[in-house]
């Protein structure tokens, strides 16, 4: 296991980048501490499988550090590294059996038979694989196949870390969440350090205990599933986690306080007067009707099984709001109110200012 920081690291696939867009990592500075589960975050093209490839040593950087525990491994090899890695199409031998796909890294690496033997089985165990054993590989569902790709990545004792890219992708919807529960509970017991890349969001913030949320190349924020939902750093973070996402409107700013619809709204934080682009952002779970505050028009209501979600035409924006089954909702114009501690005020699309009374 290993403790992985990247320092001051940058990538562009071009020789000699002239632009910002012409990085397809921009600055990055991380720590992962040694045994932790992590997973990088953002829609396609954002760089996340560049960061794991340059982690994994498929790629160098064009700028700055990779270290494990403290050694710099910025040009080692994957297998200098002691990487295992998890992809999103499994790769299986489809002509042998399950034992022996299990076994092949150990025997790649001299691993006398005995060790052998009680590594696979105990690895079978974890991955629910004791009873296909005997069966050929070729057989099994894509499923069962994930789980030799993820059994090969743990039947290794000596690996710094495990990396999986997009590995459920192929995965019928309906085991998506068995596979997902099997992975939380494999790195509660084998405590490895695990990096886990997706765009489901759904499967970072059940997995890893921090995620990183990336965008255009850039880190935006570095949470545990709880801060990246209750106090988004940017309004990307807030439109892309949670469903339906954070509601980003525009605002004035006076005497620090945010003016939408022509009344002050109260907000969690205080900013001084700007000149940059000033946007409010609330959680749909923090907007409620009300008999006072913004006019808005109800213009669509949608069945979310144990809630409503609302749609409403706010000051010619959209803004949406969870409502409680069995809960009034009315019909045509409505007033909208805005929790107070769950309403920000955001600066060119960065969280602004001070909370209110520090």
């Amino acid at each position: 296991m290993a403790k992985i920081t990247l320092s001051d690291l940058r990538h562009s696939y071009f020789t000699k980048p002239k632009t910002p867009d012409d990085w397809a990592l921009k600055q990055l500075d991380i720590e992962w501490e040694d045994g932790g589960a992590y997973a990088l975050l953002g829609p396609s093209g954002c760089g996340k499988s560049t960061l794991l490839n340059i982690i994994s040593g498929l790629l160098v950087p064009s700028h700055g550090r990779v270290l494990f525990n403290e050694l710099d491994v910025t040009h080692a090899s994957t297998a200098d590294r002691k990487i295992a890695q998890v992809f999103q199409f499994p790769v299986v031998y489809d002509s042998m059996t399950v034992f022996d796909n299990l076994a092949f890294p150990l025997r790649n690496r001299g691993v006398a038979e005995d060790e052998v033997t009680k590594r696979v089985h105990e690895v079978a165990e974890m991955t629910d694989l004791t009873a296909m054993l005997k069966n050929r590989a070729s057989g099994l569902t894509a499923d069962g196949k994930q789980k030799i790709s993820l059994g090969r990545g743990l039947v290794r004792t000596d690996v710094n870390a495990i990396l999986f890219d997009e590995p459920l992708t192929v995965i019928d919807p309906h085991l998506k969440f068995l596979l997902r529960a099997k992975l939380k509970e494999l790195h509660q017991r084998v405590n490895n350090t695990m990096i886990y890349v997706t765009h489901d969001q759904t499967e970072a913030l059940t997995f890893a205990d921090q995620v990183v949320v990336m965008n255009v190349g850039e880190v935006v924020q570095i949470g545990t599933p709880v801060e990246l939902f209750e106090e988004p750093q940017h309004t990307f973070v807030g439109h892309f986690i949670g469903s339906p996402g954070m509601n980003v409107v525009p605002c004035t700013i006076e005497s620090g306080s945010a003016i939408f619809g022509g009344r002050k709204i109260k907000t969690a934080n205080k900013v001084t007067a700007t000149t940059v682009k000033t946007e409010l952002g609330v959680r749909p779970e923090f907007v409620s009707f009300a008999k006072t505050g913004v006019a808005a028009r109800v213009v669509k209501v949608a069945d979310a099984g144990r809630f409503n979600i609302v749609e409403t035409n706010c000051q010619g924006h959209r803004v949406y709001l969870l409502s409680a089954k069995g809960e009034p909702i009315p019909s045509g114009a409505a007033k909208l109110a805005f929790d107070p501690e769950n309403t920000r005020i955001y600066l060119d699309g960065w969280l602004g200012g001070r909370r209110v009374g520090s």
